[in-house]
């Protein structure tokens, strides 16, 4: 059982995690898997009725999805208006099995509330026995626990369609699967553009907030992103490539087997080694064209060499002694870039790239 500490820090972490998406980002994403929900049981596990967009969007097209069942589940609610006779300090969940009286809105009657003996985290028993039920886990879970949240779908073998942070790819209990082709990013928001949460009234403030016409108050969160193991036909849609291999343009790193490719549409057609690319190339990551054979970034990767202690060298010109020359793929070059950070090891120079996937092109032998 957990001390009184601990269900408060618990408490804590998950109103800063309290961020509820917003339904035209669930309709452009939820609309590419439709095939996959006819006749499963779609579970909503950190998701508080009263606020979420996903079940509404799952209730309101229960039939046309064809669904088994939908449940619903939250840690604690702390407020349960649309189902006032339900004690508020009780953690809840809810069923719904389809419309009854034929007018195609989920209405109170036909929904069924229950209440949790616990705080309703998605780490309880209950919600476990919920999971085990499920067919399909669709939610916006707590990023701060994000690496512990996929752990447990995976041990349970649950397909789902979650948000999290682009960078979570990076986590060493994440990018196994990535590399693995047993996770990959979804089709909407892979990373390239800002997704808006909203927040609550009472929700801290931060950066990267603003406040619609109504009143409400929203949160953008980095480089969010959908992850999945459902399929989807833009995950194989063909990455149209047109450039050709110059090694004046694309430039070998000097601890990583492999070319830096800066873009994406920049990965030339005739080059049948490894390359290094964004992160962001997830989002179109085909993987009948490419393999991706490994990451660029420690602790992850696996570099060709171990560079000692050098000198970082600012864009403003201070001197420091780090290793940071280790996090990534470097590259050596001739002079020292202007304007720029770069290091120094006895006398010659690098740069440090951020994370890079390392990837190959497949190609198809006859």
């Amino acid at each position: 059982m957990a001390s009184k500490r601990q269900s408060l820090g618990d408490a804590k972490l998950a109103k800063a995690d309290e961020f509820y998406t917003q339904l035209s980002d669930i309709e452009k994403e939820l609309r590419h898997y439709k095939k996959h929900f006819k006749g499963k049981v779609v579970y909503l596990n950190c998701d508080d009725p009263r606020e979420s967009e996903f079940f509404h969007y799952f209730s309101y097209n229960f039939e046309k999805l064809g669904l088994k069942k939908l449940i619903a589940a939250c840690f604690k609610s702390q407020d349960m208006d649309l189902f006032s006779e339900v004690d508020s300090e009780r953690a809840v969940y809810l069923e719904y099995t389809g419309d009854k009286d034929g007018d195609r809105i989920p209405g109170r009657d036909e929904i069924e509330v229950k209440c949790l003996k616990g705080d309703g985290d998605f780490r309880s028993q209950e919600s476990i026995a919920l999971l085990k039920e499920a067919d399909i886990v669709v939610t916006n879970p707590p990023f701060s626990l994000f690496r512990e949240y996929v752990a447990q779908l995976m041990a349970y073998d649950k397909k789902f369609l979650i948000i999290g942070n682009m960078n979570a790819v990076t986590y060493k209990e994440i990018w196994p699967y990535i590399q693995q082709n047993q996770i990959w990013l979804g089709v909407t928001r892979t990373g390239t553009g800002q997704m808006w949460f909203r927040i609550k009234d009472d929700a801290p403030d931060r950066t990267g907030q603003r406040v619609d016409e109504d009143g409400h108050r929203y949160q953008t969160i980095g480089n969010s992103a959908w992850f999945t193991n459902l399929d989807h036909s833009k995950r194989h849609e063909e990455l149209t490539l047109y450039r050709t291999y110059d090694p004046a343009v694309y430039p070998s790193y000097d601890n990583y087997d492999g070319i830096e490719v800066a873009k994406a549409v920049d990965i030339p057609v005739d080059w049948d080694g490894v390359m290094g690319v964004p992160i962001t190339f997830l989002g179109k990551y085909n993987p009948d064209q490419f393999e991706i054979v490994g990451i660029a970034k420690s602790p992850l990767g696996e570099p060709s060499k171990i560079y000692p202690k050098q000198t970082q060298v600012s864009a403003t010109g201070v001197r420091s002694v780090v290793t940071k020359l280790n996090d990534g793929p470097a590259l050596k070059v001739e002079t020292p870039p202007v304007g720029k950070t770069y290091y120094e090891i006895d006398g010659e120079y690098y740069v440090q790239l951020y994370a890079r996937i390392l990837v190959r092109h497949k190609r198809v032998t006859v």
